[in-house]
């Protein structure tokens, strides 16, 4: 009891501190740098350029994004976490590094959940399983009995390894006891290219990147990975309904900075989040491609990263997925 009450005197003793701190942020003489995980053009860019921009002409602030792709986005991730607690350096994070790549067979310099303060979940996407029309499927009850009666000799495409695809196509093959050879891509765009041209005819993609080629015969679409169907493609059924339930993978980005970060930093970040994001011609660009813009609370945020983590934890262990 003594200790709590030391932490709440301590706590006292510095609110005006952080608030003083808080009313001067930002500085109209220092930078605010993002740092972005992903290629340029990439959804985590949109969401930090979008933000940038709009974040610099709302405060009258400096804001700038900064590309750090290596290692699928865990350099920026690292660097973010290790960055000055202040609201200078905000991370444009998503899945893979934030819920995915830390419980894979290699060590990280950063906690994903020790390390961060979570601002806002901006985009999350449902993605679609489909198949090239040369397998001569329709259905995933037809794609399970092609795979059992020749086990490793189909293909699936991911936009590469430890990515949201990979580890759905690994889930499938759990949950339908079928085997696939996985065959990874440098990215969405090269995988989807491939399947459309039937070289590897199953692929696990973003619905708003998959609908245009579904639209257009190009692929199959078998089954959505969420909990309920989708606007755009509403008589694709989703897996759960055909009796597969917890495929419900979605790729997501959003905002954080490093762990410690005043909260009323946080706060106003996410105040600045909601609204920019909450405005018709921003969040019409996202849903346009079959995305979805939560946005909420930095607690919401932090729960569902959380909740993300041990699920994929769960299907990382039971497939053995290694990334070497």
């Amino acid at each position: 009891m003594r200790q709590y009450i030391r932490l709440a005197l301590l706590a006292f003793a510095l609110w005006p501190l952080t608030t003083a701190l808080s009313q001067d942020y930002p500085s109209p003489s220092r930078t605010i740098t993002i740092l972005v995980p992903t290629q340029p053009g990439g959804m985590a860019d949109i969401v930090a350029r979008m933000f940038a921009t709009a974040l610099g002409n709302r405060a009258g602030a400096k804001v700038v994004v900064e590309g750090k792709t290596a290692a699928g986005g865990i350099l920026a991730a690292e660097t973010a976490s290790k960055a000055a607690p202040d609201g200078y350096t905000l991370y444009a994070g998503y899945h893979a590094t934030q819920s995915m790549f830390q419980h894979f067979d290699r060590k990280l310099n950063y906690d994903p959940q020790k390390d961060f303060a979570p601002v806002a979940l901006v985009v999350s996407g449902q993605t679609l399983l489909v198949a090239h029309p040369s397998l001569g499927i329709r259905s995933v009850l037809e794609l399970v009995a092609l795979l059992k009666a020749k086990p490793g000799g189909y293909g699936f495409a991911s936009a590469g390894l430890g990515t949201i695809s990979h580890l759905l196509g690994e889930q499938f093959q759990l949950a339908t006891g079928t085997v696939m050879n996985h065959v990874p891509y440098r990215g969405a765009g090269p995988a989807a290219q491939d399947a459309v041209a039937g070289h590897v005819p199953i692929l696990i993609d973003l619905i708003g990147l998959a609908a245009e080629n579904v639209r257009a015969g190009k692929l199959v679409p078998l089954a959505l990975n969420a909990a309920q169907r989708s606007p755009q493609l509403p008589d694709v059924p989703t897996m759960a309904e055909l009796g597969y339930p917890g495929f419900e993978g979605s790729a997501w980005f959003g905002l954080l900075a490093p762990a410690n970060t005043p909260g009323p930093i946080v706060g106003w970040l996410n105040k600045q989040a909601n609204e920019i994001f909450s405005a018709p011609e921003n969040r019409e660009i996202f849903t346009k491609q079959g995305l979805d813009v939560p946005l909420g609370s930095p607690a919401d945020f932090a729960a569902y990263i959380e909740a993300e983590s041990q699920r994929w934890r769960g299907i990382i262990q039971k497939s053995g997925v290694k990334l070497q």
